[in-house]
């Protein structure tokens, strides 16, 4: 399977995702044989490098800074190989379904509904001035990925 995470920019959910299911993958090999691929990019926002405070949530996750600043944000125009060849894109919300390009939508869903099966909404921390507030939506997203990821080898 080949999964590109999106979100608005690529600076702060979707990246996020990328780095920790990555891990995921290469911490289990039953998710491992799963998955083929994992990358992410931005729906709205063409941006140009990751938003401080992900930083700060990858690196409190033991990513280095070479790590963490190594993320390019990418447009969905320079993600478009990916976007084609993914088997599923997910977003973090419904907006990010309304910017994904047609031919692409029928292979979108929410991170929750791959998680819990059903909507749930995933603010954009982007505009959060609180460490915490935005830590806590990032601990949301972990949560997510952690029950994505079980569901993915159940499956």
């Amino acid at each position: 399977m080949k999964i590109v995470f999106v979100c608005s920019s690529n600076i702060c959910r979707s990246p996020y995702c990328e780095y920790m299911f990555k891990r995921m993958i290469e911490n289990d090999k039953a998710l491992a044989s799963k998955v083929e691929r994992v990358s992410s990019a931005a729906m709205l926002n063409k941006s140009f490098k990751i938003h401080p405070k992900a930083a700060l949530a990858l690196k409190r996750e033991g990513f280095s800074d070479e790590e963490v600043f190594a993320h390019h944000p990418r447009y969905k125009l320079e993600a478009w190989k990916d976007l084609k060849e993914a088997d599923l894109i997910i977003g973090m919300n419904n907006s990010n379904k309304f910017f994904t390009p047609i031919p692409f939508k029928k292979k979108f869903k929410t991170l929750s509904e791959v998680a819990i099966g059903k909507y749930v909404d995933i603010p954009d921390p982007w505009l959060m001035k609180d460490i915490d507030k935005y830590y806590k939506v990032m601990d949301g997203i972990k949560e997510y990925l952690i029950q994505f990821a079980q569901n993915l080898k159940n499956s």
